[in-house]
């Protein structure tokens, strides 16, 4: 995974630490062995939790929730997370990766992730959990209401030390919901602020509007596919960490789209605290101003109303798109 930030890209590896290589048969296993430089470690059961109700390791008890498709690793055990620390080290000695993606991050405890960072990357680097957070629904509808499921990713961030940022799974969820329903009310909680973690925490919000587990071929919760453009509009304008999918810049319709709104993005000055503040988040449509350099509108409805960025204020009119256009106050910020 690639992934942005003012001065540089940042290349960062997807580690499923949680869980190992192995085929069950019954009650037996075959483990598959792993060399760190040149050193062979052997990933028995004594590496696997002991309430692992497939692979029945002899370890620790599970710290996290269980991993169905693999051995869940024991990260108790001071010689198993001492072997990861050191394939952490090669990944980034060796390989230049720079940070690092906790993939099924609620499988193990996060106060790990504080050690495996401390001894690699340092917290100053990028480093992000996936925590899909279950959210609230009423039937098929989605609750406005989403403060829980912020709140867990707050929880477990701090529960890292902060070593690591989180997938803002809340602002995906809402925002697919309030472009698919035109319920674009949803983008504004009952603070006045972004609904998502960017309301809470937006230096460690990791946005994004699909990946490779809710889009791609899996499709397990995509986004609308004909307003996927509209899902950037606000990602790359927002504060928060935006996070470009791979098989987006590849679709022909949106590299284009995708490449201008993020060099907006940077000749804006947009970092992921910058002030955001929502005008209005109504149905139809919604307008939020971020770092005081855009103006972004969103929804089907035309008429803006006095709430339409004018010229004399020094703003000037920059791209749009299908139910989404984007204004940049104009003499304020240095093209990058």
């Amino acid at each position: 995974m690639w992934t942005t930030s003012p001065t540089h890209p940042s290349p960062t590896v997807s580690l499923l630490a949680g869980g190992r290589l192995g085929v069950a048969g019954g009650s037996q296993l075959t483990t598959v062995n792993c060399v760190v430089q040149g050193r062979r470690i052997d990933w028995g059961k004594w590496a696997i939790t002991s309430n692992d109700p497939v692979f029945k390791g002899s370890g620790n008890p599970d710290t996290g929730e269980d991993y169905g498709p693999a051995p869940d690793l024991d990260h108790s055990n001071p010689e198993l997370r001492a072997a990861l620390v050191e394939w952490l080290r090669w990944l980034q000695r060796d390989l230049g990766f720079e940070g690092w993606r906790f993939d099924f991050a609620r499988g193990y405890g996060a106060r790990f992730i504080t050690e495996y960072v401390d001894a690699t990357t340092g917290a100053d680097a990028l480093n992000v959990g996936e925590v899909w957070v279950d959210m609230r629904w009423q039937g098929s509808n989605l609750e406005y209401n989403q403060d829980e499921a912020r709140q867990r990713l707050c929880d477990w961030v701090r529960a890292t030390g902060e070593r690591s940022c989180a997938f803002d799974f809340p602002t995906k969820g809402i925002l697919q919901e309030a472009v698919k329903r035109t319920q674009y009310d949803r983008l504004r909680d009952k603070q006045g602020k972004a609904p998502g973690l960017i309301g809470w925490w937006p230096g460690r919000a990791v946005t994004f509007v699909d990946n490779h587990d809710t889009g791609s071929t899996q499709q397990h919760w995509p986004f609308p596919a004909a307003n996927v453009g509209i899902g950037y509009a606000y990602i790359l304008t927002h504060p928060g960490i935006p996070c470009i999918f791979w098989d987006h810049l590849l679709r022909g319709d949106l590299r284009d789209t995708i490449a201008k709104l993020a060099a907006l993005r940077r000749r804006a000055g947009v970092l992921a605290d910058s002030p955001l503040e929502i005008l209005a988040a109504e149905p139809d449509m919604y307008v939020a101003r971020v770092a005081n350099s855009l103006t972004v509108k969103m929804g089907p409805r035309f008429d803006m109303g006095a709430l339409l960025p004018q010229e004399r204020d020094g703003w000037q009119f920059v791209m749009s798109g299908k139910d989404w256009a984007v204004w940049e106050r104009s003499g304020g910020l240095k093209q990058a």
